[in-house]
Formats: C-alpha cells, sequence, structure tokens
C-alpha cells in the first residue's frame, strides 16, 4: 500500500523490519525449544537471543544472489551473531514455512487488534450520531425516490449496528488466523518434535494447527480477509449514504470542511463529498484482495508457493487499507454536519405525497376495495406529481368525483411524520446499549 493511505501503527506491523523482528522471535523460541530438549546444545541459546535482526537492505542484498528470502534472512542474522558458529543451530529441524506462517499468524493477530481498536471507535461514534438524532425527521427514500417519514437517527441505527457485527466477525476471525506451524517438511514432525511446536504456540498466544502439510491452509486467512472486506462496504455504505446527501438538490448531509480548504481547483463554490469518495474507492481495494487469497487454499500437494506472491501484497494491503477506512469513516461520523431544517423542507417538498400509503390503509378501513382505493389514491398522487399542487386537495377533488367520502380529521391525525415513528422507541433502546 503506498504511504499516502498507510497509518504508521499499521504500516509498522506490515514493516521489513518488524517482519525480521517476528522471525527472529519464532526461531529463538524453537531453539530454546531444542535446548531444553537436548537436542541442541544450551550455550547457543543465549548468542543467538542477543543476535539483533538484521536489515531489510543486507537480507535483500544476500537474496538477490540466494534467490531465496529465508536462506537471506538466516545468513544475515547469522553474520549478527557472536559467536557466529552459535547460529549454525539456528532454524534446526525446520522448513521455511515453519517460520513463514508461524510469523505471520502473528503479524495478523496484531493487525487485527489494531482494526478491532478502531472499529469499537467507529462503533461508538456511529451510535452516538444515531442517538442525536433519534428525532430529527427526514424523508425516507426508496430507489432514491421519496418514500414516507423517517428519523436520521435511524438510518444511521443500521450502520451502527451493521459495523458492530462487522467487528464481531473480525473477533472471531482474529482466531482463524492465530494458527501456526512448526512441524517440518510436509508438514510429518520427522525432524522436530511436537513439543516444539507447543512450546512455540503458547508463548506467542497463537494456537497450534489442526493439521499442517507444511503450510497452513489458507481457509482462515481467507475468512480473515473477507470480514475485512465486509468491514470496509460497511464503510462505504456510510459513505454513500452522505454522498448523496451533500447533493446540491438534496443539501441535507455535509462532510466536515475545514477552514483553507478547498473544493475544487477551478470552482470556488465546490464542496465535495471527497471523503466519502476516498472510502468508497478504497472499499473496493480491500475487496478485491478475496479472491487472490482464496486462491491459495488449493495448493499442489503438501506445498507450493503459488500462495507467497499473492499474500505479499494482498493481506498488507487489505489490512492497510481497512485500518486507514476506518480511521477515515470514523472522521467523517465524528465531524458530520446535518443539515434540519433542509431535512424537514425536503420532507414536506412532495406536497404530502408520503402519506399515500396512510391514505390507502384509511380508506380501505371504510368498506372500500382496495383495487378502488388504490386507483383513486394514485390518479391524486399522479395529479400532484404533474401540478405540483396539495395532494390533500387533489385527493378532495377525485374522492368527490368518484363519490367517496374523506374523514378530514382523521386523515390530519394518521398524516403527521411523527406518526411513522412512533414504534422506534425500541430500537433507540437497544442502540444505548451498543458498546
Amino acid at each position: 500500500m503506498i504511504e499516502r493511505y498507510t497509518l504508521p501503527q499499521m504500516g509498522r506491523v506490515f514493516s521489513d523490519a518488524h517482519k525480521y523482528e517476528l522471525w527472529c522471535q519464532v526461531e529463538t523460541l524453537v531453539l530454546e525449544a531444542h535446548a531444553a530438549d537436548g537436542t541442541v546444545p544450551a550455550e547457543v541459546v543465549e548468542p543467538v537471543r542477543d543476535a539483533p535482526p538484521p536489515t531489510a537492505e543486507r537480507v535483500a542484498e544476500i537474496e538477490a544472489v540466494t534467490q531465496h528470502d529465508v536462506i537471506a534472512f538466516l545468513t544475515a542474522w547469522a553474520d549478527n551473531t557472536e559467536p557466529r558458529e552459535a547460529a549454525a543451530w539456528v532454524h534446526f529441524g525446520m522448513t521455511s514455512s515453519d517460520l513463514l506462517d508461524t510469523a505471520l499468524a502473528a503479524q495478523l493477530v496484531e493487525a487485527t487488534d489494531i482494526l478491532l481498536d478502531k472499529a469499537d471507535t467507529l462503533v461508538a461514534a456511529l451510535r452516538d450520531h444515531a442517538l442525536e438524532h433519534r428525532a430529527t425527521l427526514r424523508v425516507g427514500r426508496t430507489h432514491g425516490i421519496h418514500g414516507e417519514p423517517d428519523v436520521w437517527g435511524h438510518r444511521v441505527a443500521d450502520f451502527a449496528f451493521g459495523l458492530a457485527r462487522s467487528r464481531d466477525r473480525l473477533r472471531r476471525a482474529r482466531e482463524a488466523v492465530g494458527v501456526m506451524a512448526v512441524s517440518g517438511p510436509v508438514g510429518t514432525y520427522s525432524n522436530i518434535d511436537p513439543s516444539v511446536e507447543s512450546y512455540v504456540a503458547e508463548r506467542m498466544g497463537l494456537r497450534t494447527a489442526d493439521v499442517s502439510t507444511q503450510v497452513v491452509l489458507r481457509d482462515g486467512i481467507s475468512e480473515w480477509v473477507s470480514c475485512l472486506a465486509i468491514t470496509a462496504t460497511v464503510c462505504e455504505a456510510i459513505a454513500l449514504e452522505v454522498r448523496h446527501g451533500q447533493r446540491t438538490e438534496v443539501r441535507e448531509l455535509w462532510e466536515p470542511f475545514g477552514k483553507g480548504q478547498k473544493g475544487s481547483s477551478a470552482m470556488p463554490h465546490k464542496k465535495n463529498p471527497i471523503l466519502s469518495e476516498r472510502i468508497c474507492g478504497m472499499a473496493r481495494n480491500v475487496r478485491a484482495q478475496v479472491v487472490p487469497v482464496m486462491e491459495g487454499i488449493p495448493l499442489w500437494h503438501e506445498r507450493d508457493i503459488s500462495h507467497s506472491s499473492t499474500e505479499r501484497i494482498s493481506l498488507p494491503d487489505a489490512a492497510i487499507a481497512t485500518d486507514y477506512l476506518l480511521h477515515l469513516t470514523t472522521r467523517l461520523v465524528s465531524g458530520l454536519v446535518v443539515d434540519t431544517d433542509r431535512m424537514r423542507a425536503n420532507l414536506d417538498s412532495t406536497h404530502g405525497l408520503i402519506y399515500s400509503s396512510t391514505v390507502v390503509s384509511e380508506l380501505i378501513d371504510t368498506g372500500a376495495s382496495r383495487e378502488d382505493v388504490y386507483a383513486l389514491v394514485q390518479a391524486a398522487a399522479m395529479r400532484t406529481w404533474e401540478a405540483g399542487t396539495s395532494f390533500r386537495e387533489t385527493l378532495r377533488e377525485e374522492a368527490a368525483q368518484r363519490g367517496v367520502a374523506l374523514d378530514e380529521e382523521r386523515l390530519d391525525e394518521v398524516c403527521r411524520p411523527e406518526r411513522f415513528v412512533r414504534h422506534l422507541d425500541g430500537l433507540f433502546d437497544r442502540l444505548a446499549k451498543l458498546s
């Protein structure tokens, strides 16, 4: 992921420097376990543990010759070990995937914890914003067309619960990726005792794979990336709502617009929904990683490395982009400007057409057939659409022509926007408990 969209904490998790720190940690723990079992000399552990991780530049220099990243790492680390002879016992009984998959599991758990913290923050921001606007009337839209009265808090509550579910999926996926293996070539423990694997897993806070065939099956990692994609797409849903709400014709919502900010190089009046558009674009990048990672599940026999090159790109990009999306969406929600007056004006802009379904129900209660009532109300509605006259007036005229009596006082009672949201208190009570 390019630096523009990489936040420092997550960027550190996927840096080469941190990767080599984790590789050193794994190799040292394996060496400690061997020494405890008497498999390797105990005196080699401390020099290896004290050796600083190699630099990314030195590993790259060696890899240019060896064309093997793990061998390059081991060689560069051995150069940092005093006495160098102690490094001869490093990687004893292991195969490359033991190191790579175990360190990757630790890396993905670290990344997940960062994402979970940011998801908690966004859930809280959405919850608080929805509760603040539990009585802010607006028109509900279907197909982009005015439907019936609603409140803005209702719409945001949907996002809050959706993001909370995404966070909970990610919590479960944390367990799915926290899986390691130190089982040797083709995963049969032929050169390494299973107790070594258990020792490493316990100290790194990971779980041993149910089965390792030299590599850990990629179903858990695929689940994790899929959870990131869902989370990113919920962020996109929030951003898309803001984009629609900020259109000139709507003008109900506004992104935060800072002092000195510019909307257009050519048109000084512009205040564009750039945060929301960026969120929508970045979500595509996260979703794009799902299929490449999932295709790492089927490998040739006990192991190949067709998954390796994909994961070097897809896993950091998915995590870094999701981290940025959660950060950006929290910023969007926390600074969102809601024009309550404009919401009410838009609600009233169709001259009462949004009460058509209520009118249908009320007239059916008088004993008329649904077909006749629907025809009457639709005819009145179409006249209002065309002429811009009051729906109540066109309704009276149509009813008079058809000999249908209207109870004006009853219609006044049921055609109030507050009536349409009277049953949402339970929703907001549940929302207030969301954490």
